[in-house]
C-alpha cells in the first residue's frame, strides 16, 4: 500500500515488454465498483473473494508484470498460490513515505480515516499496525526491493535486470530438466 507498485508496474512491464495488469482496476472493472465502495457497501469478505478469484484468472501466462493490493498477499490462500505461480517483489518502503503517498487520497477503504479528526500520529498508527498484520506476509517474497528515496527510473531499471536475469536463469533450468 502506497508503494509505488502502481506507478512502477506498468513503467517496469513496458520496459520489460510484458503484459501489465493491476488488480484492483480490473476489480473496478469487473464490478462497476470503486475498491471504496466494494468495502463499504459489500465489506472486505466480499471484496477478498472477488479479489482472489481475479487474481488466478490474470495469474496465468507468462510475461506478465501484476500490481497487487496492499492485502492479498495476506487474504486466504494467495500467498501459496502466487508462490507457486510465479514471483513476488516486495518493494519495501516507510511508514513516513506511505504517510506522505496516502494522505490526500480518499480511495483506500482500510485507510478511512477521518482526516480533520485524526492526527498525524493516529493515521501513522493505521499505517503501522496495517504493515504490522501483513509483515510476514510480505517478508516470504522472492526479492525485496527498497524503494525508499530512490528514484522510480532506478528501481525500475533494478527490477527489470532482476526480472531478466531470473527469467534467464529459470529458462536454463527448464531446459536442462
Amino acid at each position: 500500500m502506497g508503494a509505488g507498485k502502481s506507478t512502477i508496474g506498468p513503467i517496469l512491464a513496458n520496459t520489460l515488454g510484458w503484459e501489465y495488469c493491476d488488480l484492483d482496476a480490473l476489480i473496478e472493472e469487473q464490478t462497476g465498483m470503486k475498491i471504496s465502495k466494494i468495502f463499504e457497501e459489500k465489506g472486505d469478505k466480499f471484496f477478498r473473494a472477488i479479489e482472489t478469484e481475479q487474481l488466478r484468472k490474470i495469474s496465468s501466462g507468462d510475461k506478465r508484470i501484476i500490481s497487487l493490493g496492499g492485502g492479498t498477499i495476506a487474504s486466504g490462500n494467495n500467498l501459496e498460490f502466487l508462490k507457486k505461480n510465479g514471483q513476488i517483489i516486495y518493494l519495501k518502503t516507510s511508514v513516513e513515505s506511505v504517510y506522505k503517498r496516502l494522505i490526500f487520497k480518499n480511495d483506500r477503504p482500510l485507510m478511512k480515516i477521518n482526516e480533520s479528526d485524526a492526527s498525524k500520529e493516529e493515521i501513522l498508527q493505521k499505517i503501522k499496525d496495517l504493515f504490522t498484520t501483513r509483515m510476514p506476509f510480505y517478508e516470504q517474497a522472492d526479492f525485496t526491493v527498497e524503494t525508499e528515496n530512490v528514484p522510480i527510473g532506478r528501481t525500475v531499471d533494478y527490477l527489470a535486470k532482476l526480472i531478466n536475469t531470473h527469467f534467464r536463469e529459470r529458462k536454463i533450468e527448464e531446459s536442462n530438466s
